[in-house]
């Protein structure tokens, strides 16, 4: 008896354990190159934050890392959101790495002309998502679609939901982050 309680005590330290290591490699796999490059370690790492727009109280800047001793360099695109309940508040972030702007000017360009204009019939959703976990997309709602970001992937508090006026005012914000990188 003491040796089975001993054993399952045993197995679910492992499995905790397991399960800690699965959790951090997740995390880590979710990271954009930019957050990756922006934290590593034993080096010095200049960040800078300009500012290209906002949109419905999320901030859209162009996120510029330096390290300062091997001099490489890398940009990105940094949304950030300050969520705000009765009980707590947090700010969302979110990097999108420079490789994958073009991707999503183009998913926005494609559910513009293509997706908006018509009406779906039963519940659908589109979407773009990141490496990082950053996703922009649409979804159906009675006849008409709902336009929405979502910084991060696991966070139901980091959406930014926006109105169907908002899509050109990203795109732009976009494209203007996308010439500044």
């Amino acid at each position: 008896m003491k040796f089975t309680k001993n054993l399952c005590t045993v197995l679910l330290c492992i499995s905790s354990i397991a399960i800690s290591f699965a959790q951090t490699d997740l995390k880590e796999k979710e990271k954009s190159n930019a957050e990756k490059f922006s934290d590593k370690s034993g080096t010095v790492i200049q960040k800078e934050f300009i500012d290209v727009g906002d949109l419905k109280k999320c901030k859209i800047q162009i996120a510029k890392f330096t390290d300062l001793v091997s001099n490489q360099k890398t940009s990105a695109v940094r949304f950030e959101y300050s969520y705000v309940s009765s009980y707590s508040s947090d700010t969302k972030l979110a990097l999108l790495d420079s490789d994958e702007i073009d991707g999503l000017i183009k998913s926005l360009k494609l559910v513009q002309e293509k997706i908006l204009p018509t009406t779906a019939t039963s519940y659908t959703e589109v979407s773009f998502r990141s490496r990082s976990g950053f996703e922009a997309g649409r979804y159906s709602k009675k006849n008409s679609w709902d336009f929405y970001m979502k910084l991060e992937r696991y966070d139901g508090k980091s959406y930014v939901f926006l109105d169907k006026e908002d899509l050109p005012k990203l795109l732009s914000i976009l494209e203007q982050a996308k010439a500044s990188l």
